[in-house]
């Protein structure tokens, strides 16, 4: 490829790692303190917890459908202008968020501008990082999206304590206006592509400064999503969406129900956070010498594994130790897919792949917390929920092992 040695000083790949690692941060941080605000909202706005948790839904339905439309305009287009434009979203949902006086205006604000936000930000931050890295790919991939583990564990208790101390509507606009500062600042580091710089992935040098046909490897999304591998991919996300995000809505007032103080219970929160950050962090680089697609299915595995303890789980320990042990393989799931889906189908068209690939998420998103809110109201129990949401990932990890034994063509670039 007329490659060089890794230039000296630091790779800016390990800076687009960065950017993103507080984009996540940001972006999802801010959407999970949502469990901080039910009571409140659903005290205030006179609304049902399956109406409320629907808010949530929402969001989480249109940042990862959106990605569809974000993901090959970043790759068109590059990352940076989308994340600038999602950090505003975000830092403007949360804002209109606190003025919201029913439950149709918190759909619209918390809905739309998280959503939005989230959407045009999180799939291009990805691809740009995908596009910097091969051999260390799944490392890199984990570190910048431990932003989300990092963000769980830090902005639910802040919220609890601005909601406390300023009152919820106050608390939003805090929040919105930090999002945007912070957020904003973040994109404008991001760069998408590594020959801009004279570069090619992991940092070597480009001889001539100039990419070569190969290093942009990669196929087509139209023929990308036709392959049985991503078709199984694709299946394997959606089940295990059902209930990956059933905990960041309902764990909080679970643990209200069984006697557990609110202040105690966002923290749980924040236990997702610490596992989910340590299995980005730590698991990443593990998926880089065990073989990414096992990895995959191990966290399947252990994300139905998790949900079982939760089924059974009812005192403060026994929920801690759940909070920690989903929070790991959750975080181990969201770091190794997009280096999956590179290491499969190329980097070129990677933020398009991605983002097809997120609308299976977006479907379990919105399907699986309301749903939990919805059964709860009806039956005030979360077991049959958990129950469901366990079973699902049981079937993903063999939806995702009979998906490893179907042989295509891997790209390496």
């Amino acid at each position: 490829m007329n490659a060089t040695p890794e230039r000296s000083g630091i790779f800016y790949g390990w800076v687009v790692v960065a950017a993103t690692f507080t984009l996540t941060f940001v972006g999802f941080g801010s959407a999970y303190t949502f469990s901080a605000f039910i009571d409140v909202l659903q005290r205030d706005l006179g609304a049902s917890r399956g109406s409320v948790s629907l808010v949530f839904s929402f969001a989480g339905f249109l940042y990862f459908c959106l990605g569809v439309i974000s993901g090959p305009l970043a790759d068109r287009f590059g990352a940076r202008s989308l994340c600038v434009m999602g950090m505003v979203l975000v830092g403007l949902g949360l804002a209109l968020a606190g003025q919201a006086r029913t439950i149709a205006e918190a759909y619209a604000a918390y809905g739309l501008g998280i959503g939005l936000g989230v959407g045009c930000s999180y799939v291009p931050a990805l691809g740009a990082v995908q596009r910097w890295f091969i051999t260390r790919r799944g490392l890199a991939s984990g570190l910048a999206v431990s932003g989300i583990g990092c963000g769980t564990l830090v902005m639910p208790p802040l919220a609890t304590w601005l909601i406390s101390t300023l009152g919820w509507r106050e608390a939003y606009l805090v929040l919105g206006g930090a999002a945007a500062t912070v957020g904003v600042a973040a994109s404008l580091l991001l760069e998408s592509d590594p020959g801009r710089r004279g570069l090619l992935p992991d940092g070597a040098v480009l001889e001539h400064g100039i990419a070569s046909p190969a290093a942009r490897e990669g196929v087509s999304v139209k023929d990308a999503i036709r392959t049985p591998r991503f078709i199984g991919m694709y299946v394997a996300c959606l089940l295990s969406a059902i209930g990956v995000f059933i905990p960041f809505v309902h764990l909080v007032p679970f643990a209200v129900d069984h006697h557990i103080s609110p202040t105690a219970a966002v923290l749980l929160l924040s236990a997702i956070g610490v596992g989910s950050t340590a299995g980005r962090f730590c698991l990443g680089g593990l998926a880089d010498r065990l073989g990414r697609d096992t990895f995959l299915v191990a966290m399947y595995v252990g994300i139905a594994a998790s949900l079982a303890v939760w089924a059974f789980a009812a005192g403060p320990l026994a929920l801690a130790a759940f909070a920690l042990l989903f929070g790991l393989f959750y975080g181990g799931w969201v770091a190794v897919l997009p280096a999956v889906v590179a290491d499969h189908f190329g980097q070129h068209n990677v933020g398009g792949t991605i983002g097809i690939l997120y609308t299976s998420v977006a479907i379990g998103t919105l399907i699986g917390p309301s749903i939990a809110g919805y059964i709860h109201d009806a039956s005030n129990s979360y077991f049959p929920a958990i129950a469901i949401s366990g079973c699902a990932n049981a079937i993903a990890a063999l939806v995702a092992i009979l998906t490893n034994t179907i042989q295509v063509r891997t790209y390496a670039a």
